[in-house]
């Protein structure tokens, strides 16, 4: 962990509500799964956000946030050249050493850390399959970043885009082949893969004081006991978590 004062490079509008934000300066390697904490003038609390690209030989770091409420607001107004407190490298990310067969799933914003994820994954040598969910195309972003390094299957709701369903319906509908799978989205989405099959590993989101450990608010059940979120995950053994019914 480390607190830096990043630039902002880039600050753009993915679609009607997403943005894609840049900056420059990260000093320690950053790995898919973890996530950043980025802080913002006039507000108390730092927002958590996944890594969505990292490039150690620009030390350059990309987030990808929704406008949702007064902090991302302000975080769209923010312009290239703009400075911000960055919490980096917090949590533990995926563990995709000796996989083969690798199935990544993203849902909605949680597609954001599963881009740098494929990325990973892609530069090992393995293309892996990509299985994007969003409620339709018009919500929908990256694609044609997934495509150029991996399998991508699309899925949303209204049937505007791919299969029409949701993730865990393509999955069974189109019987993708996998032999461990990576999630991260909405916690409905993970508690049903999680369900289907234990076989793999899931990034969480949750209320974050701190986002490092000391306050205990992002505190959920295992069949170990309680984890944090921020720093026994986010990442966890889908097998593990213990969702409520």
């Amino acid at each position: 962990m480390r607190l830096e004062n990043l630039k902002i490079a880039k600050n753009e509008c993915l679609n009607e509500s997403v943005f894609e934000m840049e900056f420059f300066g990260v000093t320690e390697p950053l790995e898919a799964g973890q996530f950043v904490n980025v802080g913002l003038n006039g507000f108390s609390l730092r927002r958590p956000f996944g890594v969505a690209d990292y490039s150690r030989a620009y030390k350059s770091l990309t987030i990808i946030y929704r406008v949702q409420g007064k902090g991302t607001e302000f975080m769209s107004t923010l312009k290239a050249g703009n400075y911000a407190e960055v919490l980096t490298g917090l949590g533990n990310g995926f563990n995709y050493s000796g996989v083969k067969k690798p199935l990544l799933i993203g849902g909605g914003m949680g597609t954001a850390p599963i881009y740098y994820l494929a990325k990973k994954i892609n530069e090992s040598g393995i293309k892996p399959t990509v299985l994007l969910g969003f409620r339709s195309l018009k919500e929908a972003f990256y694609l044609e970043q997934f495509k150029k390094i991996s399998n991508l299957v699309i899925a949303t709701d209204d049937g505007s885009a791919g299969f029409k369903g949701n993730v865990l319906e393509c999955i069974q509908t189109k019987n993708l082949a996998y032999d461990k799978y990576f999630a991260c989205g909405p916690e409905i989405m993970l508690k049903n893969l999680a369900k289907f099959d234990g076989n793999g590993e899931i990034s969480l989101e949750a209320r974050m004081g701190c986002g490092f450990g000391a306050c205990m608010g992002c505190s959920i059940k295992t069949k170990g006991g309680f984890g944090r979120v921020c720093k026994e995950g986010p990442v966890f053994k889908a097998e593990e978590v213990i969702f409520n019914e």
